[in-house]
């Protein structure tokens, strides 16, 4: 298949990319082996005392022990709480905020566009401290308020953007039909905008789920700050690489699996949104007329004929 965009290689340049992929591939697997056995040759300490590689098994048998695997749980599910609550009211405001972004009304659309902006400039830590220095929420709810807060106005614009992408007769339509404009908003505009902006929006909560960690400063007691700093100060500096890369799976395990949710719910809405594709060979029926019946007994097709 030739493309408009540029001519296609030929033989020559199609051997000289195989030879780049090549030596790039041989490149990074050099690196990885350079990092691996970097890591597992032993280090002398402060004090003279040569320490293990971080491959010997004596840097990980703490983890024969049950209570820190369940200190590890608690940590998830912690974790897990934090983000479950943050993205629960970040999908609230975000569609408050695409609701007051796309109004029509002056001042409705530019207060909320100034709130918006501020949030999203605000950068996620400092607005944690400011809510518990200043609300004394604690730490759990200043994460929450703090990530539902960040994530709702980005989850907003996303919406916006969604609405305003669809075609100005899905509006003028649901207008026609005797809906109230907030009930076309509602019943025909938002459904769509959704379902289009979906896989952004659960990219967006994965980007949730990690920023939960930044609740680390503010004293919740989550994954990174039990694997990391409470574990590592129980047992000791020499297991300190064992727990980070440990806490690392375990987020990575997190984000992969709502990463692969996101995916499977974006091709899920994509095959019901897309309609059936008729037989090739048949003829090309009659366009159907959509009917509908107005407030006042009126009737008439989508077209206000």
């Amino acid at each position: 298949m030739t493309s408009v965009l540029y001519d296609a290689p030929g033989p020559k340049a199609r051997r000289m990319s195989r030879i780049i992929s090549l030596i790039g591939i041989v490149v990074i697997a050099a690196g990885v082996v350079a990092l691996v056995l970097a890591l597992g040759a032993p280090k002398a300490s402060a004090n003279g005392a040569v320490q293990p590689g971080l491959w010997d098994l004596s840097r990980w048998d703490v983890f024969n022990d049950l209570e820190v695997w369940r200190s590890l749980g608690r940590g998830a599910l912690a974790t897990l709480e934090m983000a479950g609550v943050a993205a629960v009211l970040a999908l609230l405001l975000g569609v408050f905020f695409s609701f007051g972004r796309a109004s029509d009304t002056a001042w409705i659309r530019v207060p909320t566009t100034i709130v918006l902006e501020f949030f999203r400039g605000m950068p996620v830590l400092l607005m944690m401290l400011f809510i518990l220095l200043v609300f004394s929420t604690g730490s759990f709810w200043a994460g929450v308020a703090a990530l539902s807060v960040y994530n709702g106005a980005i989850i907003g614009e996303a919406l916006r953007a969604g609405i305003k992408a669809l075609p100005r007769g899905q509006r003028e339509a649901g207008l026609a039909i005797g809906l109230t404009p907030i009930a076309t908003r509602l019943r025909i505009e938002f459904p769509q905008a959704f379902r289009q902006m979906l896989p952004i929006i659960i990219a967006q909560l994965v980007v949730l789920l990690k920023d939960t960690s930044l609740s680390f400063v503010v004293g919740y007691s989550e994954l990174l700050r039990v694997g990391v700093r409470d574990l590592t100060n129980f047992f000791g500096s020499r297991y300190s690489f064992s727990f980070f890369f440990v806490v690392l799976a375990i987020y990575l395990a997190m984000n992969l699996s709502l990463s692969w949710l996101a995916r499977r719910i974006a091709r899920r809405s994509g095959a019901q949104g897309s309609a059936p594709a008729g037989k090739p060979d048949s003829p090309d029926p009659a366009p159907a007329v959509n009917r509908f019946v107005g407030p006042s007994g009126y009737s008439g097709d989508a077209n206000g004929v």
